[in-house]
């Protein structure tokens, strides 16, 4: 007699995810097929077999697939499972469940779809270019579905730039210096890569201020220049280069400041002082002039030569 009115075989293939972050994908835990067919008196399953591109992995109990990945999970008459284990691109394709009963064969199939959250694998790097220059970016990404791609200029409030897998800048310019990000983007997850363009030009220097000081008391004359790479600095008077130490005079850069301290500022000192900035790409100078503090800024250069005389200051 029939052993069941009527044979359900759950034919169902459990696929674990090679990716580490399936739980927060869409990736299936499992995929099942529900085969019901009506039984004839007597029906019952007599052999099984799952099949993988007409090569069999499972026989019933025994084993055909040599890859360690395959296992058996159930056999009996109501269901037939087989699992795999960490899931590659290989594994995708159909599936054939083959039941052979009492009466006749039967098969049903599964069509797996591996899914593959994005990577980004072939990225630009880090680079340094000359302000003016043309500047290619490139992203490229893998996954399944294709993942999309854009680019956001994050070091400007993250405006977006573009949707390709290159981003080119023409003719650049220092503000466009700084970090971009690259986003590639399926409907299982996201991956994003940054990258750091150095924007290299010569030194801009600010307009020296003159300064004002008492015979006997400190004075400082400051330059500051903007660079990249950071501009180096020379100090002149009167055509002739200052070094540091030279008569009481003392100079310390940082960064892009550099100071010219007199600590006691004497008859001497007073008059026309020249910053220079220099860096690979070019150069930039500014002028300064040390006065007596309580001397009178004279509109001509006979008076201002009469200003500096110590003789016509008076305290």
């Amino acid at each position: 007699m029939c052993r069941f009115s009527c044979i359900y075989l759950i034919l169902r293939l459990i696929i674990i995810s090679y990716n580490s972050k399936c739980h927060h994908s869409k990736f299936p835990s499992s995929i099942s097929c529900l085969m019901a067919e009506v039984c004839e008196q007597g029906d019952v399953v007599t052999h099984t077999a799952w099949l993988n591109r007409s090569s069999i992995l499972y026989a019933g109990e025994d084993k055909w697939s040599v890859d360690p990945r395959v296992s058996l999970v159930t056999l009996n008459q109501e269901e037939f499972t087989i699992k795999i284990e960490n899931v590659d691109m290989t594994d995708e394709g159909q599936y054939v469940c083959a039941v052979q009963t009492s009466s006749r064969p039967r098969t049903t199939s599964v069509h797996v779809l591996v899914q593959v959250p994005p990577k980004i694998i072939n990225f630009s790097r880090d680079i340094v270019v000359n302000e003016g220059s043309n500047v290619t970016l490139m992203c490229q990404a893998g996954g399944k579905p294709e993942p999309s791609i854009s680019w956001k200029f994050i070091s400007n409030s993250g405006k977006l730039l573009a949707y390709d897998e290159l981003l080119e800048i023409s003719s650049i310019s220092r503000q466009k210096a700084g970090v971009y990000e690259c986003t590639a983007v399926n409907d299982i997850d996201t991956d994003v890569q940054t990258v750091d363009i150095t924007v290299n030009y010569p030194p801009s220097v600010s307009e020296g201020r003159d300064a004002g000081v008492t015979l006997g008391q400190r004075g400082v004359l400051e330059c500051e220049a903007d660079a990249v790479p950071e501009a180096d600095f020379e100090w002149y008077k009167d055509n002739r280069k200052i070094f540091n130490g030279f008569d009481g005079i003392e100079i310390i850069n940082k960064g892009s400041l550099s100071k010219l301290t007199f600590h006691n500022v004497s008859d001497g000192d007073y008059g026309n002082y020249t910053c220079v900035a220099v860096n690979k790409l070019g150069s930039s100078n500014t002028n300064f002039l040390l006065y007596g503090k309580f001397c009178l800024r004279a509109a001509s250069i006979a008076s201002l030569s009469q200003c500096l005389l110590p003789a016509s200051c008076s305290v």
